[in-house]
């Protein structure tokens, strides 16, 4: 059975500066690279020199949509000093999609902060605010006439529980719980400023934040499940996403994960479960496309237009990621007849990249990249992915 997405829907694929474009040595995980926390970035995909070849590869797939971010420390190297060629530079990039009719769906901030910044206190750091909003209103001033979506940040909420609890990204502080409470309320406040900076200027831009969201839900209906899943859910899918449901003229969602929740009170070593899981991606997440029409669903309550920002999976061989999207997009659509304003997907990623702690070692990409010499090559998925972008239809 065929099911038909609306005309005008946003077909495309996403990428983040950091992770493709190569060459950044001055932002936090630069250093922490050098520190020997992370794997090291280096030259990547070397997206920053060959944006135009891949941008026609994403022509020929169809996309008519692409989401990227711009690198805050190629912007701002010092603090207050802007460099003219870094912004000339995303001038060219969003020149190249426009040519291509390719609408960009610019991120603010990917995760990457300049090192000036970080040493200043990062997002602690009392200036932060007004360091950010000076860093936005050059963007949307420089900016105005090629971007119409800005989204703000990139989901918020994972780079402080993996930076100040779990400890495994900058600044890698453990257990710092209410430290990262107040650092997510903190960044809250500081986007429902930075909706009304970007609005003043450009009162026609669509302004809104993309957050990845998990459908949790508990493996027996008791009530140490339910509460179970309540509190987790509360923390994981951020406990100030109301705001900026609330400050937004679109939300975008990120969508990978599918949790069951299980307490076991009467085993030897007291703990939480999580899922059984089968089909999985080379990460070991769980694929459960049945998820996105649920997470969709409950974001239906803002009344606010809904992009699907990323969905995606690593998988090197390509074996699962043409059904993959399929499946997902079978639910969206389901999720769109049950009345959410969807209005656009885009796959994570567009091609292979660096991913973060994991360095090169996942591929996610739609476009295989070899390391060694650079090389694009198309997925056979891509061409799947292809056919639904040129038609506006999925098949059941």
């Amino acid at each position: 059975m065929q099911k038909k997405f609306p005309d005008g829907f946003y077909w495309g694929a996403a990428t983040a500066s950091y992770q493709v474009e190569g060459g950044i040595e001055n932002n936090d995980w630069a250093k922490s690279a050098l520190e020997g926390y992370v794997p090291t970035c280096g030259l990547a995909c070397d997206h920053f020199n060959r944006y135009e070849e891949d941008f026609d590869l994403a022509k020929e797939l169809g996309h008519n949509a692409h989401r990227f971010s711009i690198e805050w420390a190629r912007i701002e190297p010092e603090e207050g000093k802007f460099d003219q060629e870094a912004i000339e530079h995303y001038r060219r990039v969003l020149m190249a999609l426009r040519d291509r009719g390719i609408t960009p769906f610019v991120t603010i901030w990917h995760w990457t902060l300049p090192i000036w910044f970080v040493e200043k206190g990062g997002w602690v750091s009392k200036d932060a605010e007004g360091h950010f909003l000076r860093y936005v209103s050059l963007l949307t001033n420089e900016y105005e006439d090629l971007v119409k979506f800005w989204v703000v940040y990139n989901e918020p909420e994972t780079p402080v529980r993996h930076g100040y609890v779990i400890g495994d990204r900058p600044p890698h502080h453990k257990l710092r719980i209410f430290t990262a409470l107040k650092v997510i309320k903190k960044i809250a406040k500081v986007y429902k400023k930075t909706y009304q900076v970007i609005k003043n200027i450009d009162p026609e831009a669509q302004v809104g934040f993309s957050e990845s969201l998990v459908y949790f839900e508990p493996y027996e209906n008791t009530l140490v499940n339910r509460l179970a899943v309540k509190i987790i859910k509360w923390w994981r899918n951020n406990p100030e996403y109301d705001v900026y449901a609330s400050n937004c003229d679109f939300i975008g969602l990120q969508y990978y994960f599918h949790t069951r929740v299980r307490i076991n009170l009467f085993k030897s070593k007291w703990g939480i479960q999580f899922n059984d899981n089968e089909r999985v991606s080379d990460f070991g997440w769980e694929i459960f496309p049945e998820g996105i029409y649920h997470i969709l669903l409950s974001l239906k309550k803002y009344k606010k237009p809904i992009y699907i920002t990323e969905n995606g999976l690593a998988d090197a061989d390509d074996k699962y990621r043409s059904d993959f999207i399929r499946e997902h997009l079978i639910w969206c659509h389901k999720a769109f007849e049950d009345g959410v304003d969807l209005r656009g997907y885009l796959h994570w990623s567009l091609m292979d990249n660096y991913e973060w702690t994991r360095g090169f070692e996942m591929r996610f990409g739609l476009i295989k990249v070899d390391y060694e010499t650079l090389e694009r090559k198309i997925r056979p998925s891509a061409y799947v992915y292809k056919e639904i972008c040129e038609t506006n239809v999925v098949v059941e």
